[in-house]
């Protein structure tokens, strides 16, 4: 059937398909994000599994167990050392009038320095306890009302359930990701069979298939060695300066950076607070310069270095997508935002008419795109199947054709 649908229809049709799209992923989101990590998983771990059932002999399932369990391990790792830190953090709380009178003052005279604070402010005035040892500021009031047992044993039932719950995400993800990885050659032959007996677009679905793997592995596993040595700096530089949770704060970046630009703000705030808090407003001050050096140097020097052209996304298309995925996929959507976003990329560059939305995406300038005539697509593609007819093989083009994206091509042009 032919339809004649004006540039309006094609439009509304098209933004109802996206709307479509997000509202099923929405309402499927216990389903598709466990596939989704699983999928990323699958992704970076398939290449080690291989190495070790070729160099090392093992037969293909312990292979794929075997790296599974390396991601179990990082995991237990990680879980551990918040366990570790977050009840040392709770230790530090004051327990008698004493020390909350002390730990008071000096938090006072600190922000006294930049706000000029009376000492007989009912709010947030200084706690004297020789005159009034029972009367203190209303700030000590409501702090000491916030960290009473009754609030903070039902703060801890709430972090059990979520623990709960998102251990049974873990085992489940774990799960795919295992069987992802043994039937992983099988599964992308029969995707590749889905589109047809047609080698021109067979290669096209094989190279961008390659593609995603290969910007989600770069991704991940850059990501990942990036994220350990910023935790590994900048805790050493945070217990330098006397930081009290320099620990925390190291874990925080180490896990919050894998969010683009809002999770590296994130990750800054809270060392900065204890600095100005509890140590001084210049050590304070010092820590802030010296975070935002390094968060600058590593996102417009290491990471463009390390990871390449591969995850060559602009900051308009990356925070965008973080609004996008949050709001599908809450903090899940943040997380998973950028591999995703060069998965579709790759798939744009593969797709003939996709281009430039894939361009789009990308830093590099802009690209006009040109297209063949139709009698010169024609016959480079009757070329193209009489020579895998006589080769009986998928032949890749050699010839750069303009406004085709080249097999393997998933990358902006500089």
């Amino acid at each position: 059937m032919n339809l004649n649908l004006t540039l309006a229809t094609r439009v509304g049709l098209n933004i109802c398909a996206i709307f479509g799209i997000s509202a099923a992923l929405f309402v499927g989101g216990s389903i598709f994000i466990p596939v989704v990590f699983s999928i990323l998983l699958a992704s970076v771990l398939f290449p080690f599994a291989k190495r070790l059932h070729e160099r090392m002999l093992m037969p293909w399932f312990f292979a794929c167990l075997s790296a599974l369990m390396v991601v179990v391990v990082l995991t237990l790792v990680v879980i551990g050392a918040f366990g570790w830190a977050i009840p040392k953090t709770l230790k530090g709380i004051p327990t008698g009038d004493e020390e909350w009178a002390a730990q008071y003052n000096k938090i006072q005279i600190n922000l006294s320095t930049i706000f000029p604070i009376s000492d007989n402010d009912r709010l947030v005035g200084r706690w004297d306890r020789v005159r009034n040892p029972d009367n203190p500021p209303e700030a000590i009031v409501y702090i000491k009302a916030q960290l009473t047992k009754e609030k903070l044993s039902a703060a801890l039932v709430n972090i059990v359930t979520l623990g709960l719950d998102h251990l049974w995400q873990a085992i489940l993800i774990l799960f795919i990701t295992l069987f992802l990885i043994y039937e992983g050659q099988m599964l992308a032959d029969k995707v590749k069979s889905i589109f047809g007996p047609s080698l021109e677009t067979r290669g096209r679905v094989t190279y961008a298939l390659a593609e995603m793997a290969e910007a989600i592995r770069t991704y991940l596993v850059w990501r990942t060695i990036v994220n350990l040595v910023l935790a590994l700096v900048l805790g050493a530089v945070y217990q330098w300066a006397g930081l009290q949770h320099w620990y925390l704060w190291a874990l925080l970046v180490a896990i919050l950076s894998y969010v683009p630009y809002v999770g590296t703000i994130a990750a800054g705030i809270p060392p900065f607070l204890d600095g100005l808090l509890f140590v001084d407003p210049m050590t304070a001050f010092w820590i802030g310069i010296f975070y935002i050096f390094v968060v600058t140097f590593e996102g417009y020097i290491i990471v463009p270095w390390v990871m390449g052209r591969s995850m060559d996304l602009n900051a308009t298309t990356v925070l965008l997508a973080c609004l996008y995925w949050h709001q599908v996929w809450g903090i899940s959507g943040l997380f998973l935002a950028m591999p995703l976003m060069a998965a579709l990329k790759a798939i744009c560059m593969q797709v003939h008419g996709w281009q430039g939305w894939g361009h789009l995406m990308g830093s590099g300038p802009a690209v006009e795109l040109q297209i063949d005539s139709p009698e010169v697509e024609k016959a480079r593609l009757e070329e193209i199947e009489r020579g895998a007819a006589a080769n009986d093989q998928t032949v890749r083009m050699d010839a750069p054709q303009k406004g085709v994206a080249q097999p393997g091509d998933s990358k902006s042009y500089q």
